[in-house]
């Protein structure tokens, strides 16, 4: 750890936001890679005399904290013991108001299915003063570390992002999987990986095609990142036949062909492209 927020990884000049005794900050740690942490984010984290984190947020970037920060875990898997959303609520309440500097840092944006809303929510009833701290979300910079954009002009003029299970752990039975399917060339679902069955069903009773093409990328960002590629008919067996564990991310659409030419992390390791036309246009992007 570092012994002040001004040294190491030092921030540009600037007039950056300071963080004071009472106030909470909810900042986003981006998906995995410490490189894709804000700067608003670094300048939190060399601030901050307490770091409330995630279950996603690698060890790396709490590196980065004081010498003298308490850490203190409060992340939630499924099907693990985890903290209840209203004690972490609260406990965030009760160390602003005893006077700490707090840094909530949660996993991907803390705004995008990642309970922060309700957070900020509670400590404003508290009357504790809040600033959000916007960052990536594992649905957009985990599918590009894929190789797979979620909007390409060729594919889709929309896109929608989808929780895999509600509140009670199961598929949220409020979604018109019908409208989704209807309504969205591309999906992008989170925490779909214990009811894909369900998912997957559900799309195909909606009218989705079962040839479309899905990713699931696991661990995205990070150097356990793992992809697989598959079809929305095949992807439960494909799943269950692999290696891949959650946290994953599962992308449904076309869009999921350019990874076929964009798999950069891939042609990083000298293997080659495998198809540098995979939507089929028949002539290149652009012509010199």
């Amino acid at each position: 750890m570092t012994d002040s927020h001004t040294s190491s990884l030092a921030l540009p000049d600037g007039q950056w936001p300071t963080l004071e005794p009472g106030w909470v900050w909810l900042c986003g740690a981006g998906p995995g890679d410490p490189g894709l942490l804000t700067l608003h984010g670094l300048n939190a984290i060399r601030q901050a005399d307490v770091i409330v984190y995630d279950a996603l947020v690698q060890s790396a970037i709490l590196d980065w904290a004081r010498d003298d920060a308490e850490l203190i875990y409060a992340g939630k898997r499924g099907g693990k013991p985890s903290a209840k959303q209203k004690d972490i609520s609260l406990r965030l309440v009760d160390l602003a108001e005893a006077g700490k500097r707090v840094l909530r840092l949660k996993g991907g944006d803390p705004f995008v299915f990642g309970r922060g809303g309700e957070e900020a929510q509670t400590l404003v009833q508290h009357g504790i003063p809040i600033r959000i701290i916007p960052g990536i979300s594992a649905g957009i910079g985990g599918l590009a570390y894929a190789g797979v954009p979620v909007t390409h002009r060729d594919v889709n003029q929309s896109v929608t992002f989808v929780t895999g299970h509600d509140q009670s752990g199961n598929t949220p039975n409020t979604l018109d999987w019908d409208a989704i399917s209807r309504g969205s060339q591309v999906l992008v679902i989170y925490m779909g990986m214990k009811h894909i069955g369900r998912i997957t069903q559900a799309l195909l009773d909606a009218g989705r095609p079962p040839e479309e093409p899905v990713a699931v990328v696991a661990e995205a960002t990070t150097p356990a990142q793992a992809v697989l590629e598959t079809t929305l008919a095949n992807a439960e067996a494909d799943i269950a036949a692999s290696s891949l564990e959650p946290p994953a991310i599962i992308c449904v659409g076309r869009s999921v062909l350019m990874r076929q030419v964009l798999d950069w992390q891939g042609m990083a390791k000298g293997e080659a492209p495998r198809n540098l036309d995979p939507l089929g246009r028949g002539r290149p992007a652009e012509q010199r």
